[in-house]
């Protein structure tokens, strides 16, 4: 018998451990700050025992936002920009764990893996790109190789494109780590995230995996910011103070409201490449509304968000003896929750702290989830999305 090398030695020893430490990192959409979940599990799939064991956000400097904004979710960008960021990032990404490690007084050799989402700067499902001879695609830099090495730990990454090349859209992802842990039988439960852009998981509570529904509904978080952005030179809006002030201005609303990917068939994918501030734009035009307050327009982008959650999930979802926690930023948007509330007064709504999930670790979580999944998990049968283990190892030597 051939031994094996040392690399794919290591690799078998980790996959065999019943019990695995592993980071997970999330970068989002809204460039705000890399998420670090170090977490503890016990088994894989349905079976999975779980523990967050610390977290933390570490924020962006303002000059790291910049440097991704010159590629972000833009259709033509500097090619150079592009490849050294994916560098950069990966290198950047590795100090900050770094970094968390030293803080928590954790040593890099008792973290067993890595799971890193990387940074997006374009989201291209067929629907949106539309160019017929090629496929769903999307693009997440931060290179794996780079924090393997810098950390010294085994590390899985660029985990969408094994489920875009097995005919999904790269997105979301998010059903698999609420289905493994946020499903309960004989509850109805509705796993919402809120971050950049909102989608949810369905779970019913027969347990039928079937019927899981997960997907992509809009905006969450990233019309607001922008607008935060250029309005107030502030990065979002913190407790809502300016939707507060703001009255929201009905007719741009329902311009909003009126844009054809709220009313496609789920799932679906979507990104900040359809929901900017050109498409804000045009719905001002479109209802006359050029001239409000900076004030309305948060308020009333603050609304969109809210309005366009409940009437997909009252559209698509029995609401009778439903149950929503949330997670992600707009989770801590006391008036896009409050809206929530108001319009669906007959549904338990709290944070997915009640499901014992930290919601602003919640998707870092995912991710380590996704990466304890490829090392020793096997593929599951979700609705009909693709039945894959995601992830492409990256060894430190």
């Amino acid at each position: 018998m051939v031994p094996l090398n040392s690399n794919l030695q290591h690799l078998f020893n980790i996959a065999q451990k019943p019990t695995k430490m592993g980071i997970g990192l999330m970068s989002g959409t809204s460039l705000d700050g890399l998420d670090i979940a170090l977490c503890r599990f016990t088994g894989n799939g349905i079976s999975t025992q779980f523990e967050l064991v610390k977290f933390i956000t570490i924020p962006y400097p303002e000059s790291f936002k910049q440097e991704v904004q010159q590629v972000f979710a833009k259709r033509q960008a500097d090619l150079e920009k592009v490849t050294l960021l994916n560098a950069y990032i990966g290198t950047y990404h590795a100090e900050l764990i770094l970094q968390a490690l030293h803080e928590w007084n954790i040593q890099p050799a008792e973290v067993d893996f890595i799971a890193s989402h990387g940074q997006t700067i374009y989201h291209a499902p067929k629907r949106l790109h539309q160019h017929a001879n090629y496929p769903n695609a999307t693009l997440q830099i931060g290179d794996g190789d780079h924090v393997a090495v810098k950390t010294g730990i085994f590390t899985i990454s660029d985990f969408r494109q094994k489920h875009i090349a097995a005919g999904g859209e790269g997105a979301p992802l998010a059903l698999y780590g609420d289905v493994l842990l946020g499903n309960k039988s004989g509850e109805n439960r509705v796993l919402l995230n809120v971050g950049g852009i909102a989608n949810l998981t369905w779970l019913p509570g027969d347990n039928d995996f079937s019927r899981v529904l997960c997907t992509d509904i809009g905006p969450g978080n990233t019309l607001i910011d922008a607008a935060c952005r250029k309005y107030f030179n502030k990065p979002f809006d913190e407790d809502s103070a300016i939707a507060y002030k703001g009255t929201v201005n009905q007719p741009l609303l329902e311009a909003l409201l009126a844009h054809p990917f709220l009313t496609e068939k789920a799932p679906k994918t979507t990104g900040p490449e359809l929901f900017n501030l050109d498409l804000v734009a045009e719905a001002q035009k479109a209802s006359s509304t050029e001239n409000i307050s900076p004030q309305d327009l948060i308020s009333t982008l603050s609304a969109f968000t809210a309005a366009s959650i409940t009437s997909f999930i009252k559209e698509n979802i029995n609401t009778h003896n439903l149950k929503i926690f949330t997670s992600g930023g707009g989770a801590r948007n006391p008036f896009v929750i409050g809206e929530l509330k108001k319009m669906l007064p007959d549904v338990f709504v709290d944070d997915s702290n009640a499901l014992g999930i930290n919601p602003d670790a919640k998707e870092a979580i995912l991710f380590a989830l996704l990466g304890n999944e490829a090392l020793s998990g096997e593929p599951v049968k979700i609705g009909d999305n693709p039945e894959v283990l995601m992830g492409k190892f990256s060894f430190p030597g």
